[in-house]
């Protein structure tokens, strides 16, 4: 009897989630959405950028978004070739390097796109207050969270799908990055159309269409955060070795 009554509680389990997934708009929009988003990373796997990122805007309309960290504008540009206009979502930290809102003025002054700046809740001067001078030394992951991922959160809740300039090259940890994925943690499409692509892949398309860098690209940096967290790279390291040097920390939580 107690065997039977556990299928039967199981089952009973299994219709309790299907009825409030029927009844759940938000559960049948995620459902939905996550099923779109699987089927699309195995047909798109050897599209174009472009095609891409055409696929993303004919599929979401207004509820589609770049991100940009303004390291450069290589997805902004592609995206505003697919949809002039384009929402492109910059993270204004509080800490970036003069170049990095430099390079966002200037995007958003020469390229057809419409730049939306978010910010965190708090300054840095109240969050020093709060939590106390330099938390980028003392708990790295706890200022990522509080002036990127939280923000970006709250920022992308009116969008659908979102773009990113991810690449596989980059690191270990985005060797498998799908072309298009779910992501689980916000409940949206994520778009990476550039994902195949190598560093000479972006070189070239920055030559060819005269995409706007950030200018710290030619002194030294290989990629650009956070100023009190990004340093030069040496010749040999990984491109990536400039972030949080010195630190187990790979990644601010944004791609996790």
């Amino acid at each position: 009897m107690t065997a039977v009554k556990a299928d039967s509680d199981t089952s009973a389990s299994q219709a309790d989630a299907a009825d409030q997934e029927t009844t759940d708009p938000d559960a049948a929009k995620r459902a939905e959405l996550k099923g779109l988003a699987e089927q699309a990373g195995r047909d798109l796997e050897d599209a174009s950028a472009l095609e891409i990122l055409q696929w993303a805007v004919d599929t979401f309309g207004n509820r589609f978004c770049v991100t940009s960290s303004m390291e450069d504008a290589v997805v902004a540009h592609l995206a505003s070739r697919a949809r002039p206009g384009v929402d492109v979502v910059f993270l204004d930290t509080g800490y970036h390097f003069p170049e990095t809102i430099g390079t966002r003025d200037a995007v958003e002054a020469v390229m057809d796109v419409n730049v939306i700046t978010i910010t965190p809740r708090q300054t840095v001067a109240e969050q020093d207050a709060e939590y106390g001078p330099e938390l980028h030394d003392r708990d790295p992951d706890l200022c990522c969270f509080l002036r990127k991922v939280k923000p970006l959160e709250e920022g992308l809740t009116r969008f659908d799908a979102w773009a990113t300039g991810l690449r596989r090259d980059e690191s270990a940890s985005r060797a498998d990055t799908p072309v298009v994925g779910w992501d689980e943690k916000r409940g949206k499409v994520k778009v990476s159309p550039i994902a195949r692509w190598t560093q000479d892949d972006v070189d070239a398309y920055v030559a060819e269409h005269g995409v706007l860098t950030n200018p710290l690209l030619m002194d030294g940096y290989t990629s650009v955060g956070c100023a009190p967290c990004t340093r030069r790279v040496a010749p040999g390291e990984d491109a990536r070795a400039g972030r949080w040097a010195g630190n187990a920390k790979t990644e601010c939580g944004l791609h996790l």
